[in-house]
């Protein structure tokens, strides 16, 4: 009996909590819209992380696989400039489960696959922008809100290495 309830909690703690709430593939509703917030669907759209890239149009939900690297997403439109995103992967709530309930096998497993990151589920980028979309700024029925992105610091250079010296 003994046993038979070992091999049970060694199999579960081995299976990944995030793994069993979690598939390896996320949907992600991709809009886009001019500057001045029209809509325009039909825009070709690539989404592209570190385990593939994923092609859809703008106004679909594209279906991409989960990471702990960030999605890149370029959509373009013959009658726009090219719209630009970096969506940012942020761990979810079942690899805190791993981590709480001892499971550290499972928190690898599910590191490895990607089923312990989420992306946000609904963005909508601009035409001509660069925006940065985290699903921390989620509200239930509306599109994640869109960020520029963080400026690079810039190098700090001496006197003598701007005049030349």
């Amino acid at each position: 009996m003994k046993k038979a309830f070992l091999i049970v909690a060694i199999t579960g703690a081995m299976s990944g909590c995030a793994s069993v709430m979690n598939d390896t593939t996320q949907g992600m509703k991709v809009e886009t819209k001019t500057d001045t917030g029209q809509i325009v669907t039909g825009a070709g759209c690539k989404l592209t992380n570190d385990r593939g890239t994923f092609n859809a149009k703008s106004g679909d939900t594209a279906i991409v696989r989960r990471s702990n690297g960030d999605l890149d997403i370029t959509c373009v439109h013959p009658d726009s400039p090219n719209a630009i995103a970096r969506a940012i992967s942020r761990v979810n709530g079942a690899m805190f489960g791993n981590i709480i309930l001892g499971g550290g096998i499972g928190a690898v497993v599910d590191h490895n696959r990607g089923t312990a990151y989420t992306y946000p589920t609904w963005v909508q980028l601009v035409f001509g922008q660069t925006l940065v979309f985290d699903r921390t700024a989620e509200e239930d029925g509306k599109p994640t809100a869109g960020a520029a992105p963080a400026l690079e610091p810039r190098q700090q250079t001496s006197g003598l290495q701007r005049s030349g010296l």
